[in-house]
Order: structure tokens, then sequence, then C-alpha cells
């Protein structure tokens, strides 16, 4: 006999143990002879990571198609493993050995520093291993690999050379993000663009030789607004230090107020005097006439749109800060460095290397970090008198007094605090308060610096052309469809990827050089020490990006580049389920490693799953207090119900998923009630009959709930194969919850109670057979408690012959229109009946009278059969049959009768009224409240994408409960 309560803390652990024993979730098991392959590859998490909520849907959403292609015969592959996950999982050791006050990787040396953190890697990654175990993961965990396994080591390194001899692979110096933390380079994906508190200064460029021109600036209408004589040209910029290693200064050709300076120099406001660098004044279409100045500096070797002008027009890129953000200080004095840098602008000819070795920075302002080096420059400038200037007086300029000496940004200008006796200056320098964008490191936290390095590079562009030519011709597709552009679009415009990272945990580069500096690449040290004829040499200290070795996961993992089994059995891989936020990452990537190494996509689909958010639609955040630990939810709810809640809210059609504790009782809730109905099913006796065929029975109730059963499992099928996973768990939930428990076992409880032998016997056996169907379909989203039910099932009646996750996928046949009509009319003549009583505010105990008018002959032998049904299930006192509709009742449709239900003395008609016009009221208050929130273009601009929809999703949900109220009031009407 099942336990009164579901027990899910303990149920779980023993049934996922019992999967294991019997090496349910191996590739191939419970595979038809002759069946076709299925795999996925799971996005291998970090090594050192754990179970977030992102990982928790992406996994369930795996986890779901895999179990329903298992149960379908096919041969199944799950392929799970971790990746090195490079920066973070060196990041993790040293703030360890920080913690515990052990030598720092640098004092252990690299062979002892990587030992230390293959160390960790065996520490921690059956942690998130585990994780994915409770909630319920069928992997394949007998092939779990590893980013940096010796396999998967042996496929990196051969892509890397045969890349390299193909000419896709090379060095060169290029910008790139520089995390002067870490003292690496990073990729586009741990950078975070975060809106801060900023300045933009206003200084001026004189002109050479004390050259001037005629300034003009014009209206709209072409009216002059401003003409003066100037010998400066003026920029702004929000990061002063980067002046330094300034190669020009851009304007726009069309810009009419520069044009007599073109070609002009200029000098740069900052250095010793004596040795101020001139640079030219240029053109480019880069720069926004109506932005600013319209004058932009161009600091090529430190900002990327700087550095895409400096190429096209060959400008100097000088590199000003070393690897830990700090000015240089390496390199001759200054005075040495500038006459270097002069001498190209007087034509001499220098190679990006040599103009790289080039220290252009102030010997007063070496060794400083970026940031002290920022507030000198500012105040040399501004002492010299170069900043633009803005009167005292002027409408954004405020005072504050009683503060210490400093400046402080107010409106436009940074004003010195006045003291007593201070006199007021007639100018301030123009420097704006302004909110800025700022790249930070998104583990390191600190400003990410754009930096010309050297750095090794693949030919991304020539990779990208047959990647994008398979999503274009529908190859591969992506789920939800629209995710193909943001595909395109990278791919069409996708620059070099630079797969070098100054890192000691990784896959060291294959790369050695001779003491000329001369490459050698090769898989090993001695094939390459071959290769230089036995000359000494040092291996290339860089590690390879993280994303490198996970571009080759769908074909390395498969034993790539040895012919297995495995890789001609399950490669392509079938559907990729991942975040839209690796598109660029990783999926493209696998993409055109896949189509160049393997001749085939690595998948033919890609469906891209939700963000979660919180219940209110904000993104999860430490500093909100707003994150869900899916580990918790499953402690306190169970792993089945935390997948039902994630599944039941993934819609294809929305960005955003928003998880809660509310949704999660929403899944323990659905699965209380399974087990109650079961529980209830097995007290009256229904226990599985062996060989019972829904086809045979007779009952009109039993063939009704097999024709809808048939429906549903159509239903399900149907909406997994095309990934609308909430249609999926929709329509199991309303079948179990509504159909079966509501409808089916309320309306076989006279049967069981009754005399009738033969229709007890016939709806015990149906009623059995219908569980063990829900069990079926169900098991793909809720596994743990449907195999607990399907084993518990068989202690009263014939036990099952395999576990539930290695039985067919149900299949029924039954189809009896008649049967699913009368039932389905006697649901909806009760249900409206229901939602009638409801609406109207009918006391739950009060019995109504029910007089139909207008009944054909059908609904008349209807009423007559299920008589006592109704007048149960609906709260009736009597049915009666009426030519016309009394007066003084609510009315409803049926089919082609009108039921009418007299409430005059039942409920108290005026108080209703009242009711619901106040309920009108304060519905469509809320509703113009949001809408005019929606209707202000500043906040769906500026509002995150996610809150907006919650705001749409608002003014949807209230809309349909206004219609609802709306129509209550109308029938309250005609009644009285």
């Amino acid at each position: 006999m099942l336990d009164k309560t579901y027990d899910a803390a303990s149920v779980e652990p023993r049934i996922y143990e019992t999967w294991e024993k019997a090496e349910a979730f191996k590739a191939g098991a419970g595979a038809k002879d002759g069946a076709n392959a299925f795999s996925i590859v799971i996005p291998p998490p970090n090594v050192t990571g754990s179970l977030h909520m992102g990982h928790a849907l992406n996994n369930t959403l795996q986890d779901i198609l895999i179990r329903w292609k298992r149960m379908q015969g096919f041969d199944v592959l799950w392929q799970p493993g971790t990746d090195h996950a490079g920066i973070a999982t060196q990041m993790v050791v040293e703030r360890e050995l920080m913690e515990t006050q052990q030598p720092g990787r640098r004092e252990m040396g690299r062979e002892a520093f990587v030992e230390r953190v293959w160390e960790q890697k065996r520490k921690s990654e059956g942690t998130i291993l585990g994780q994915l175990k409770r909630l319920g993961a069928s992997c394949d965990w007998s092939r779990t690999e590893f980013t940096m396994s010796p396999n998967l080591s042996a496929a990196v390194l051969k892509v890397f050379v045969d890349l390299y001899n193909e000419g896709l692979i090379y060095k060169s110096k290029r910008l790139v993000n520089w995390d002067p933390k870490f003292e690496t380079a990073i990729s586009d994906l741990e950078v975070e663009n975060i809106e801060t508190d900023g300045h933009m200064w206003h200084f001026k460029y004189p002109l050479a030789s004390g050259e001037t021109y005629e300034y003009v600036e014009k209206d709209e209408e072409g009216n002059v607004t401003l003409r003066e004589n100037r010998d400066y040209i003026s920029i702004a910029t929000t990061r002063p230090e980067t002046m330094l290693g300034d190669g020009a200064v851009a304007v726009h050709p069309d810009d009419e107020r520069y044009k007599p300076i073109v070609g002009k120099l200029c000098e740069i406001p900052v250095g010793p005097k004596e040795h101020r660098r001139l640079i030219p004044i240029i053109t480019d279409d880069y720069p926004d006439p109506d932005f600013g100045s319209g004058a932009v500096k161009i600091t090529g070797a430190h900002d990327f749109n700087d550095n895409g002008v400096a190429q096209r027009n060959k400008i100097p890129m000088y590199r000003l800060m070393d690897t830990k953000g700090a000015m240089r200080s390496d390199g001759a004095l200054y005075v040495e460095e500038a006459a270097k840098a002069q001498a190209i602008i007087d034509g001499a000819e220098m190679s990006i290397n040599e103009v790289d070795l080039i220290n252009i920075v102030p010997d007063d302002l070496r060794g400083l970090d970026r940031f002290e080096a920022r507030k000198r420059v500012v105040e040399q400038i501004t002492a010299e008198g170069l900043a633009v200037m803005v009167p005292s007086d002027h409408p954004e300029v405020a005072w504050m007094k009683g503060q210490a000496p400093d400046w402080h940004p107010l409106g436009r200008a940074i004003v010195r605090p006045l003291q007593d006796g201070d006199e007021v200056p007639a100018e301030l320098p123009m420097v704006e308060s302004k909110k800025i964008m700022q790249p930070f490191g998104d583990r390191s936290k600190v400003v990410i610096e754009p930096m010309l390095t050297d750095q090794w590079f693949v030919d991304a562009k020539t990779l990208a052309a047959p990647a994008l030519k398979a999503v274009e011709n529908g190859t591969t597709r992506f789920v939800p469809e629209n995710w193909d552009k943001t595909y395109f679009n990278w791919l069409n415009d996708i620059q070099p990827w630079c797969i070098s990272r100054q890192l000691w945990w990784g896959h060291q580069i294959p790369v050695w050089y001779d003491a000329e500096g001369t490459e050698y690449c090769a898989q090993t040290e001695s094939e390459a020490v071959e290769m230089a004829g036995g000359k000494p040499l040092t291996r290339d200290p860089d590690v390879l990006d993280t994303w490198f070795s996970s571009a080759l996961w769908p074909f390395s993992t498969l034993g790539w580049p040895n012919k297995t089994p495995e890789l001609e059995r399950y490669y392509k891989t079938d559907v990729l389920v991942t975040g839209f936020d690796i598109i660029f990452f990783w999926v493209a990537r696998m993409m055109m490693q896949g189509i160049h190494f393997m001749d085939e996509v690595p998948f033919h689909t890609v469906y891209i799953n939700s963000i979660v958010v919180d219940k209110n639609g904000k993104k999860m955040s430490k500093s909100l207090g707003n994150v869900l630990d899916p580990l918790e939810l499953i402690d306190t709810y169970g792993a089945d119900a935390t997948r039902f809640a994630l599944a039941s809210q993934e819609v294809q059609a929305r960005r955003t998923l928003r998880m809660s504790d509310q949704a999660a009782e929403g899944g323990q809730r659905f699965a209380t009630k399974l087990w109650n109905a079961s529980r209830f099913a097995e007290m009256n006796g229904c226990a599985r009959v062996e060989g019972f065929d829904p086809e045979a029975t007779r009952h009109t109730l039993n063939r009704w709930i097999a024709t809808e059963m048939g429906r549903c499992t159509a239903e399900v099928t149907a909406a997994l194969e095309d990934y609308r996973f909430n249609d999926a768990t929709g329509a199991v939930y309303r079948f179990t919850w509504n159909t079966f428990c509501d409808w089916y076992l309320e309306l076989a409880k006279p049967i069981f109670n009754g005399e009738d032998e033969a229709a007890k016997t016939e709806t015990r056996a149906t009623t059995a057979w219908a569980i063990d169907e829900i069990l079926k379909v169900l098991h793909p989203f809720m596994p743990f408690l449907t195999e607990e039910l399907w084993e518990r099932l068989g202690d009263e009646g014939v036990r099952a012959d395999d576990l539930l996750m290695l039985t067919s996928w149900p299949n029924t046949q039954v189809s009896d229109s008649d049967a699913a009509a009368e039932i389905n009319w006697l649901v909806t003549f009760i249900s409206e009946i229901r939602s009638v009583r409801a609406e109207m505010n009918v006391p739950a105990g009060a019995k109504v009278n029910i007089v139909v008018a207008g009944a054909s002959d059908q609904t008349k032998s209807r009423l007559s059969m299920h008589e006592a049904a109704i007048l149960r299930l609906a709260r009736g006192e009597s049915v009666e049959l009426a030519d016309v509709a009394p007066s003084g009742s609510a009315q409803i449709i049926v089919g082609e009768a009108t039921v009418s239900l007299p409430l005059a003395g039942v409920i108290d008609l005026g108080a209703e009224k009242a009711r619901l016009e106040k309920e009108i009221g304060k519905l469509e208050g809320e509703i113009s409240k949001i809408e005019k929130k929606l209707g202000n273009p500043k906040f769906v601009e500026k509002a995150p994408e996610e809150v907006v929809e919650g705001e749409r999703e608002k003014v949807a949900e209230s809309s349909e409960k206004l219609e609802k109220v709306q129509i209550a009031l109308k029938r309250l009407s005609e009644i009285g």
C-alpha cells in the first residue's frame, strides 16, 4: 500500500541509485534492434562550478528529450563532461593559495602550480556532476569527459597544428580585451559592460607653429551662430591618460568647421613642453560631427574604435601600459622615445612591432597606476591653461562651500569648492559628469583595458563561411528561429578569434621557438626539435582560450581523431540545448570546427532556452538578494517539482522564464495530486491487469478516458517534437489533474461503490491502465515520482517487466468519438454551472435548481442518464426541462440548450453587483496605469527587457480577469 504522503527526499536518491545500478543511462540502454541513434552533448559546466538556475533549466530540458527518445526506442547517448574553465579555475586556486597563506603561483613555478590545479579539479569535479544527478540527469556517466583529458587534449593539439599548417592560425599584434588583474587577454564573453558614473574632459590641442584658422558654427538653417579665430582643435575624452598615446585627431570629411586645418599638425597638450609630440589632423567617417566638438583623438593601441581608424589611415599605435595596467616604465628616456615617434610623423617607416617598443609615457608619469596617471594628466593640462573653459556663472555650474579643496563634478563642470576668502574665478574647466558604459572583467571585477598585444588568432572569417551556409540552407536550424539572425549578424561581421591566454592552466600552445625566434608548430616537443634540426627550443608560454577545446566537444568526446564506433554512430548529434549568450562563443565555433574537421555539421537543431529571472522578471543577482538556488528548491519541494516548474514555463516565444518558490510549490502540489489519486485508486482495488486492452472496454466512461489518454499522448508527443516544452507539460498536467483526477475518478466513484461487478472490474482495470499511461507520458518531466509509482503500483497487481525509464512510450489507439462527445458534454455542462456559481459568489453549500430549455432528444437522454452525477457535482437541487428559460435566472448555453440557474433568492443581487463593479474599477485602474507606463517610450527603451515583458504580462492577466468580471456583471444585470 502506498504511503499516505509522497516523500521526495527519501525516494529520489533511492530511485537514482536503482537507475545507476541497472546501467539504464548507458548509451543504447533500452534501444530496440536496428534503432536510430539520438545524441545530445551536454554544454560542459565549469569543473569548479556549482548548479545554478540556468544549469537547472538547461539540463532539465535536455533530460526531458533524452528520456522521451529513450522511451521511443532510440539508441540514446547523452554525453556528459566538464570544462577546465581556464581563468575561472586558475582564479579559484590562486585565491585559495592566498587565503591559506601558501606561496603564490609565481613562487611555486608553473609545473607545481598546474599540478595544484589538477588537485583542485579532482576535488571539485564531482560537485556539479553530483548536483546534476540530484536533478535527475540521465547522462551516460561512464563516458564522462574533461576538456583537458589525454584524449581531448590530443584532439586539441591536432586541430591547432592542422589549422596552423593550413594558414588558419597565426600570431599577430592586435587589440584585445586585457584584464590587468589576471594579466591576460579575455574574450568578449568575459567582459561585463556596466553603466558607471564618469566624466568627460574637454581639452585643447594647439595647432603646430602657432597656426590659426577661422572656426565657424552654424544652425540647421545655415545661420552662423559662432565665428572666432582659433589656434587649437578641441577634443573630449573620458580617459585622459590615453592622450599620451594619440596618433592623430580625426574629423568627419564633411565637417566644414575643420576643413581649413585638415592635414595640419596639432600638439598633444601633455608631457615636457619642449618635446611635445605633433600628430596629424585627418578625416575619417568615424567621428560624428553632431557629437561634442566633432573631433576625436585616435589612440589605436587602447580603443577598439580608434584601432579601426588607425588601421585604415596607417596611424601609429603606441602602447602606454604594462600588463598590470600601470603606465609603462621600460625603454629609453621620454626625450629619446618622443623623437622616434616624431620621426614617424616626418616620414620614417616602422613596423607595428617597432612602434610597440617605443615608450612615449613622460618620465614623471611612468610606473603610475593608470587612474593615478589620469589625475596627473588632468592637473597638468589644466595648469597649463589647455582645458576648455566655461564661465563661472554658467547655469550648469554650482558652487560648494565648506568642502575640502578638490575638484567636484556638478552638472557639466568640475568646480573647486569655495573657501572663506576665496576669489571666484571667471572661468572653470569644462568637465561633464555623465554615465558611461565601462568594461569590467566578469571575474576580476576590474576595469578592462583595450590593449595592443601579441596573440594567437584563428582566421574565423574563412571558417565561418560554411557555418553560415549550413544555417542559411537549413542543414542546421535554430529554435526559436529568430535566433538565426543573431548568428548571421555575428558571422557576417566576424573578426579574427583571439585564442591565446596568458595563463598557466589550460592547453599550452604547441609552438616552440629557437634563439632567432623561428616558430615550430608540432603536436610534441620531439617533433618540433626534429623540425628545428636539433636546435634547443623554448615553448610558447601561453595557453589556449577555453572555447577552443569546447568548440571540438561534439566530436572530440566521441573519440576523434580516432575513427571510433561512437563517432560513427552518434555524430552528427541531434539537438544542442544552450543559452543565447554563447551563440557567438560556442555554438558558432562548434559549427565552424565540426564542418571543417568532420565535413558535417555538429547538430541539426540548436534550441535556445530562456534566461531564468525572478518572479518579478528581474535578473537574478546576489546584490539584489533574489537569487534562487535550485538545490534549495530540490531540498524543499523535490527535483520533480523543480523540473516541472521550469519546463512548464519554458515558452519559445519568451526570452525569459520567471522562476519562484511558488512555481516549485505548484509542481509539488501536482506531484501530490497524482500520488493521492494513485493511492485512491489502490484503495478502491484498482490494480494492473496483465494483457489489459483499453480497446475492449465497453463502459462509456472508460472508453472516454482511453480516448482522452490517446489525445493527451499525441499532444505531448507533438509538442516535444516541436520543442514546445510548456505545451507538453500543459497537456499532461491538464489531463492528469483535470480530466483524470477531477472528472474520471469523480465519475467513477459511483461505479466503485455500486453493485455492477462487471462495470466495477472494468473500471478498476481501466483506472490502473490510465495511471500507467500517465506515468509513461509524465516520466520525462517528473522521473522520480513516476518511477516510484511504476514500481509500487505493482504491489497489488502485476509487476512491471522493466524500469519505467526503459518502457516504451505510450501509443494509445482507442478513439471513440461518441463516448468522448458524451462525457465531454457532461464535463462542460457541470463546469459551466460551477463557473457561474463562482462568478456569482453562490455559497458552496447552496443547492440550486437547474432548468434546461431547448434541449434536443440527445441532450434529454444525456440529462436523464447522468442526472445523479449532475446533481452531485454541480450542487443541484433538481434538473428540470422547460420550453423557455425562466426569468430572473443566470443563463448559459451548452450546445443547443439554454441552462438556467434561478438565483434571485440564493444571493444578494445588489451586494453582488456592487462588489463586481468595484472589482471592475480596480482592474481598469491597474490596466490604465500600466498601459500609461508602456506608452512611455523612455520606459520601454531604458527598462530591462524582462521588466517590460513583465508589465505586458500584467496587462494581459488583468485584461483577462476584467473580461470575466464584466461577463459576471452582465449576467447579474440580466437576472435583476
